[in-house]
């Protein structure tokens, strides 16, 4: 995916989990986040963060910028840096572009956002049958992920009661004989491995667990950042 008119900044504070301050060319500007998750790790003041400039396109905004990726400076000395975005929409976005296109190549129909008892999962699909070989439903959770240390990355970043049932919804599921995945979506590039946050949220490290011994599917894939583009890059290794 791509952005339109992108511009640089320096971050300065985050009032809320909503807006943040930053200067861009010199004016103290109040500016969109895109997440609102605690992403303490990477909005350090000072740091250079990009923007998408929406100005001559407003609508209905009441703010001209959105922040969506950050330089985050991986050690004390600055030499190791690490683009990530940061926009909590990406990843549902590129995923059902990609999806879509495969589904659809297999003459079977995609949907976003479907309920599934208790739970609304990201997308569905349907793939139709042929011969003896019966056709195939199935749901697929897409998780954000932008919690990097050394090389290796984790999710989440917070406490997720949500992110928790979605996982035991998706077990209920494929006991039910659906097809059922959880992707995590790695919003940088160039890392090692995956495995959930056990120290923040030790119950989601235990429901993913339970959920890869019942048959979800756990596929984790990087991507290319750029500060104006957002590519699916290259599946990576997964440590339970």
């Amino acid at each position: 995916m791509k952005y339109q008119k992108i511009v640089e900044g320096v971050f300065k504070e985050r009032p809320n989990r909503f807006i943040a301050k930053v200067e861009i060319e010199g004016n103290l500007e109040t500016v969109h986040v895109k997440n609102t998750g605690r992403c303490r790790e990477l909005l350090v003041p000072g740091v250079k963060v990009f923007l998408e400039d929406f100005d001559g396109r407003m609508g209905t905004r009441k703010l001209r910028y959105s922040l969506v990726a950050v330089e985050k400076l991986c050690d004390k000395k600055g030499k190791r840096k690490l683009l990530v975005n940061m926009d909590s929409q990406a990843p549902n976005a590129l995923v059902k572009e990609e999806f879509q296109k495969w589904a659809e190549k297999r003459g079977g129909k995609f949907k976003p956002e479907t309920t599934y008892k208790n739970s609304r999962f990201d997308f569905s699909f349907e793939l139709p049958g042929s011969g003896e070989v019966p056709g195939q439903q199935g749901f697929l959770e897409v998780k954000g992920v932008t919690l990097e240390e050394n090389g290796f990355c984790r999710f989440p970043d917070a406490p997720t009661e949500r992110g928790t049932k979605h996982l035991q919804e998706l077990i209920d599921a494929r006991k039910n004989g659906y097809w059922a995945g959880v992707l995590f979506l790695v919003q940088m590039n160039g890392m090692k491995s995956f495995s959930p946050n056990d120290e923040t949220d030790p119950e989601f490290g235990k429901s993913l667990r339970m959920a890869a011994a019942s048959g979800v599917e756990i596929l984790c894939y990087e991507c290319k950042v750029k500060p104006d583009s957002f590519v699916l890059g290259d599946p990576i290794g997964i440590t339970l």
